[in-house]
């Protein structure tokens, strides 16, 4: 992943591996110009084509108390596309949304596909 997007510093695996459900993987990522990590777990769902990553800690979960995101893969004629949902829960109501997650997520995902593009 690192050499797919320069937001991306490093991933690592702290339990299990790249392809089993219930793995987790440590996340260190710049956003915002800031430097933070996140800790996940992940799952998959291949009849929706969807990654499910629950977060397990860092710096999402010191702004809200969980935090998952998803990645659906959307097929259209002779391509496809990737839908993100971010679902969330606030500590407070006057808390922000997670618009900086958002869109960095947005940017990962143009990040991937500019580089699966060079490399095919």
């Amino acid at each position: 992943m690192p050499t797919a997007s320069s937001r991306i510093q490093a991933v690592d695996i702290h339990e299990g591996d790249w392809e089993t459900p219930g793995s987790v993987k440590l996340w260190k990522y710049t956003i915002d110009g800031k430097t933070e990590v996140f800790k996940e777990r992940i799952h998959f769902d291949d009849k929706e084509k969807c990654i499910i990553m629950d977060g397990v800690e860092g710096h999402a979960l010191e702004k809200f108390k969980k935090y998952k995101g998803i990645f659906q893969v959307i097929n259209k004629d002779e391509g496809a596309f990737v839908k993100l949902t971010l679902e969330y829960e606030k500590h407070n109501e006057a808390d922000e949304p997670p618009s900086q997650y958002l869109d960095f997520g947005a940017a990962l995902i143009r990040d991937i596909d500019e580089h699966l593009v060079k490399a095919a």
